[in-house]
């Protein structure tokens, strides 16, 4: 079978065969000693079966090459008939011992099928336990953020019953602000592995306002129009909770997510979103209808004007960082809010002193001063602004923002049984609609993509569902045939 004989070459060919059976040990050094078997070669060729019997066999491939030698082709004829001990037939046994060795591709397959399925398990859990974990501190963390706002909000309505100084207690409250960056480096040393010195930090972190560091003037470019914002924001919302109840205060301030959107869609350029606009839409009309529930009467207009200017100031204040300054690292942060308490001490304690002379913000004595309240209040808020800038680590934004919303309740709750708060139709429409804005402002900004994502797996299902249902009645039909055609049958028998 492996060699085929033409008709004209019956003879040479048994003398061929003869040739190739010639043991090893007689093998010749020169070429020209098997000279009559080279002849008699060229009337034989080798039968495509051989060659595929012998696909593992280097000397058929380099037999059927063309771009060989003239020595190469003489050793492989050598090799051919067995001269050198060449065994062509030993090439299954090869393939046979090749394919012991190696497993199988069908169970290689099957093996790393096994060890991929169990890596994405491994992945999926290990997911699965970090989501968890981030949902666990953010439900921590939203009720330290509903709690701290809402109770420094209600604890400064308790401080003005005693201590009608807002802008005093404004500026105490943000000398409190030194302490993030000391709090910041506490952070750093217990969880660090690397730790550094205090000024290594510092000058680590100075970078952020540039290469030259934190000097004179970029403290004055930089972080005293900041330091200014930042003042007038809590002096508005403390001044507001004057005039108006905190409940008003609170849930008109969540205006001030609208405010950021529009800035930054005006300056920065943001992506438009029509869900937005829609959301900002809400906040303007919460704004009419809170200052419609009241009657329109001056002294909430004006507290509604405070809360809504200290608003646009916070709103200023977030999108002049993201434009001057970019985004900061967590120490970069803690250093910037020490910064501002800085240019607190030194630029803005000469106003409390100037209202107090001229009895702006007046009090007989210091005896009279509720230490405690103010004390309180400066670290309910300076708690909240821990927990907002730094709770992203440990958590979703997201979350984080929906404390806001949730300290409005709980201001309505305490407004109810403290003061003489009437919620009527207009002014719960008002917060309704002010919440749904602030939560339409939560919303992701491919939060379209993946609503269309939903709906189109939906889909898909439903319309596998549909032929699944159909493929059943239709093999029940078939079977109910099978079935009644026997009987058909022997009654015909």
């Amino acid at each position: 079978m492996g060699i085929r004989e033409f008709p004209n070459g019956s003879a040479r060919g048994k003398a061929a065969t003869l040739g190739m059976r010639r043991s090893p040990d007689v093998s010749p050094r020169r070429l020209s000693d098997i000279s009559p078997q080279l002849r008699q070669l060229k009337y034989l060729v080798v039968d495509e079966a051989i060659k595929e019997d012998l696909k593992w066999s280097r000397s058929v491939e380099d037999l059927t090459s063309a771009s060989v030698g003239l020595t190469s082709i003489e050793e492989r004829i050598l090799r051919i008939t067995g001269y050198y001990g060449y065994q062509p037939w030993a090439a299954s046994y090869k393939r046979d011992e090749r394919s012991r060795e190696s497993p199988a591709p069908a169970e290689a397959q099957m093996q790393a099928g096994a060890e991929g399925s169990g890596r994405v398990n491994r992945c999926c859990w290990k997911c699965s336990v970090t989501q968890l974990k981030k949902i666990f501190w953010g439900v921590a963390v939203v009720l330290g953020v509903c709690s701290s706002w809402s109770g420094s909000t209600q604890l400064a309505k308790l401080t003005f019953k005693k201590f009608d100084a807002p802008f005093t207690l404004t500026w105490f409250a943000t000398n409190w602000n030194f302490l993030f960056f000391p709090l910041y480096y506490l952070g750093h040393v217990f969880k660090s592995a690397e730790k550094q010195s205090p000024k290594q930090r510092y000058r680590e972190c100075c970078r952020f306002f540039g290469d030259n560091g934190l000097t004179l003037k970029v403290f004055f470019t930089k972080a005293a129009p900041f330091g200014v914002l930042w003042t007038l924001t809590n002096y508005l919302y403390l001044h507001a909770i004057k005039k108006i109840n905190t409940t008003d205060v609170s849930v008109l301030f969540c205006c001030n997510k609208a405010f950021v959107f529009l800035l930054s869609w005006i300056v920065l350029r943001d992506r438009f979103m029509g869900v937005r606009i829609v959301a900002a839409i809400f906040a303007i009309a919460g704004i009419v209808m809170m200052t419609y529930a009241d009657g329109f009467h001056s002294h909430s207009v004006i507290g509604i004007a405070l809360v809504v200017g200290s608003a646009s100031m916070s709103a200023l204040y977030k999108v002049l960082f993201k434009l001057l300054l970019g985004s900061a690292k967590f120490g970069e942060a803690a250093l910037f809010l020490s910064v501002l308490a800085v240019f607190n001490v030194l630029f803005v304690t000469c106003i409390p002193v100037i209202l107090y002379f001229t009895k702006v913000e007046y009090w007989s004595s210091f005896d009279i001063i509720p230490w405690g309240n103010l004390c309180g209040f400066s670290i309910l808020l300076l708690t909240f602004n821990i927990l907002l800038n730094f709770g992203i680590a440990i958590t979703y934004p997201t979350l984080i923002s929906l404390g806001i919303v949730l300290s409005v309740p709980v201001n309505a709750v305490v407004d109810h049984y403290t003061s003489e708060i009437v919620f009527n139709s207009v002014r719960v429409i008002a917060i309704v609609i002010i919440g749904l804005g602030f939560l339409l402002l939560l919303l992701p900004e491919e939060w379209d993509v993946w609503v269309i994502k939903l709906l189109t797996r939906l889909k898909v299902r439903k319309k596998e569902e549909i032929p699944e249902g159909n493929g059943d009645i239709a093999s029940g039909l078939p079977n109910k045939s099978r079935r009644t055609r026997p009987s058909m049958s022997s009654f015909a028998h």
